[in-house]
C-alpha cells in the first residue's frame, strides 16, 4: 500500500467514527495541531477541541447524521507558485451531511427540514501517517437559506446545485494512472498560478479561462453565490460580480494542491487576499484587507475542467466586511 493509499484508508476510518461516536477518534486524532473549522468556530487546538468545538454539536443536534461522499481523494501537495512538491500529503474529500434537527447547533435552530448540508474536508498527515492539521467548511449559508432564514440577496446563480462529478466516480478507491494524474496538476497550475493571477483589473480576457474551462463547465458555488452552468454564466455571475468587490484579488498563500487521476483539489484558510473595494452582495465597500478561506474541487476531462465544487467560508469573508452573517440569521429568526 502506498502512502496515498495509507492515508485515505485512514482518512475512511476516521469518517466513520465522527459521524457515529466522535469521541471515538481522539485517539486517532493525538497527533492532531490544528482543525480550521468554518466562522464563527475557527481554529481548534488540539482533538478534544475539534471534536467537542464542531463535530460532537453536529451530532447532537442532527442523531440520524449520514454523510454522502461524493469525491474522495488524495495526493502530494505541490501549492508553491514555484513548482516544487512542499512535502505535505493530503486527502480530501467532499459531498453532504443529510439528515433533520432536533435541536440547535452552533445557534442555528431546529426546523422541520429535512437538511442536506454541504461540507468539504482537508485532512493533512506526516510522513508517520497521523493526522496533523485539517480544514473543514460546511456551507452555513445555505443551510440558513433551506430552513427559511436567508442572510444574503437572491444568488445570481442557481441555488442548491451540488451534485456528484458527472460520468465519473470522484470516490477514488484504486491506484490511479500517474500520467492522468501529472496531467490534472498540470492544467490546476496552470489556471491557479497563471490565470486566476492573470486579471488586468479591466478585462475578464486577460485571465483566459476559456483555455481552463470547457464552455458548458458546472461551476457550484456557495450558498449566496450559486451554480453557473456554463463559462459564460461563470464570467458574469460569479467572475464579474466579485472582480468588481474585489479587483486586486491574488492567490498566494495555498495550504495544498494535488491531483488524483483526473481530479484536483486545494484548499486555504487565507488562500486569496484582496481589499473590499466595491459592492459585493449588496454590501457597500469596506476598503478592508480580507483573507478569503476556499476549497476547490476540479474534474478534468480531456484538456480542461469541466466541473468545479467551491467552498468560500462565507461568513468569515463578510465578517471582515463588517457583517455578522449568524446575527442576520438570528435576526430573520425573530422576525418570523
Amino acid at each position: 500500500m502506498n502512502i496515498n493509499q495509507r492515508n485515505k484508508a485512514i482518512a475512511l476510518e476516521l469518517w466513520t467514527m465522527l459521524d457515529s461516536d466522535p469521541t471515538r477518534t481522539i485517539p486517532m486524532l493525538d497527533r492532531l495541531v490544528e482543525w480550521q473549522g468554518p466562522e464563527p468556530l475557527g481554529v481548534m487546538q488540539g482533538a478534544e477541541a475539534a471534536i467537542e468545538g464542531m463535530f460532537s454539536p453536529l451530532l447532537r443536534s442532527i442523531p440520524d447524521l449520514k454523510r454522502e461522499t461524493h469525491i474522495f481523494m488524495g495526493g502530494a501537495s505541490n501549492a508553491q507558485e514555484v513548482e516544487a512538491e512542499d512535502g505535505a500529503h493530503w486527502v480530501a474529500g467532499t459531498g453532504y451531511y443529510t439528515g433533520r434537527a432536533v435541536c440547535e447547533a452552533f445557534g442555528i435552530p431546529a426546523t422541520d427540514a429535512d437538511l442536506r448540508i454541504r461540507w468539504g474536508e482537508f485532512l493533512r498527515f506526516n510522513t508517520e501517517g497521523h493526522i496533523t492539521h485539517a480544514q473543514t467548511i460546511w456551507d452555513f449559508v445555505d443551510w440558513f437559506d433551506q430552513i427559511g432564514l436567508p442572510v444574503l440577496p437572491k444568488p445570481r446563480g442557481t441555488a442548491h446545485v451540488y451534485p456528484a462529478p458527472t460520468a465519473y466516480d470522484g470516490v477514488r478507491g484504486a491506484i490511479d494512472d500517474q500520467a492522468e494524474t501529472d496531467q490534472s496538476m498540470a492544467l490546476g497550475r496552470g489556471l491557479i498560478f497563471g490565470g486566476l493571477n492573470s486579471f488586468d483589473k479591466s478585462d475578464l480576457g486577460s485571465m483566459g479561462m476559456a483555455r481552463f474551462f470547457h464552455p458548458n463547465v458546472k461551476w457550484y458555488g456557495p450558498g449566496g453565490i450559486g451554480a453557473c452552468l456554463s463559462l459564460q454564466e461563470f464570467e458574469t455571475r460569479h467572475q464579474q460580480p466579485w472582480l468588481v468587490a474585489f479587483p486586486d484579488r491574488k492567490v498566494m498563500h495555498l495550504e495544498s494542491l494535488f491531483a488524483e487521476d483526473r481530479l484536483v483539489a486545494a484548499s486555504g484558510p487565507m488562500g486569496v487576499v484582496a481589499t473590499h473595494t466595491g459592492p459585493y452582495l449588496d454590501q457597500p465597500a469596506s476598503q478592508n484587507r480580507i483573507e478569503v478561506s476556499g476549497i476547490d474541487f476540479w474534474l478534468r476531462t480531456g484538456d480542461k475542467f469541466t466541473e468545479n465544487w467551491v467552498f468560500v467560508d462565507m461568513i468569515h469573508l463578510f465578517s471582515q466586511m463588517g457583517v455578522d452573517l449568524f446575527a442576520r440569521m438570528k435576526a430573520q429568526e425573530v422576525k418570523r
